[in-house]
């Protein structure tokens, strides 16, 4: 069986609610979402607390309890696990932003790539309103970027993920991105 019909099957199975499925979906998917984690963090400057390990298991921890989740596919998943490091990294920077406001809590530094959330936590947690705006407004535009600047898909990742063509994606894309622009500058 290929790798991805294990996937879906493995999810399935969760979906109907076998016990130990999520479990046996972890090694099927954990360097993936390294690699999606990784993606978003490489953007980043290092030498701050949040680091690739780190957000997959947090996003892992987030994902196991979803039972309400009808897990249509491998693609599905991938796409779902960008929405929960989305959240994680917004609910960090908010986070350091109370902090920087009178926490005063000393950082440490890990030895994998992370990400600048203290520097960038304003812009962040002001792309994530912004990014709430346009969901409401055009659900899949949102989805568009989150797949591709929180999980650091590709076009073709993100149109296998939210099942539409990459033209629709190239073009969603673009449209979000001018609206984000518009919106965050006012």
């Amino acid at each position: 069986m290929e790798p991805q019909e294990q996937i879906t099957k493995v999810l399935l199975a969760h979906g109907r609610g076998e016990e130990g499925a999520f479990g046996q979906l972890v090694p099927l998917v954990y360097e993936d979402l390294r690699r999606i984690a990784h993606r978003q963090l490489r953007r980043n400057q290092p030498g701050h607390t949040l680091n690739t390990t780190g957000l997959v298991h947090e996003a892992y921890l987030k994902m196991v309890d979803q039972t309400r989740v009808s897990w249509q596919d491998r693609s599905h998943f991938y796409a779902i696990s960008a929405r929960a490091m989305r959240q994680i990294i917004i609910d960090y920077a908010r986070k350091r932003l109370a902090e920087k406001r009178g926490g005063g809590q000393h950082h440490t530094s890990l030895e994998e790539k992370q990400i600048a959330i203290e520097q960038e936590a304003d812009w962040l947690v002001s792309l994530d309103q912004a990014l709430g705006r346009l969901g409401k407004m055009d659900e899949r535009l949102a989805r568009v970027v989150e797949c591709r600047f929180f999980a650091g898909f590709t076009e073709e990742e993100t149109a296998e993920a939210l099942g539409v063509s990459v033209r629709t994606v190239q073009r969603d894309w673009m449209r979000a991105r001018g609206w984000l622009r518009e919106e965050m500058r006012n």
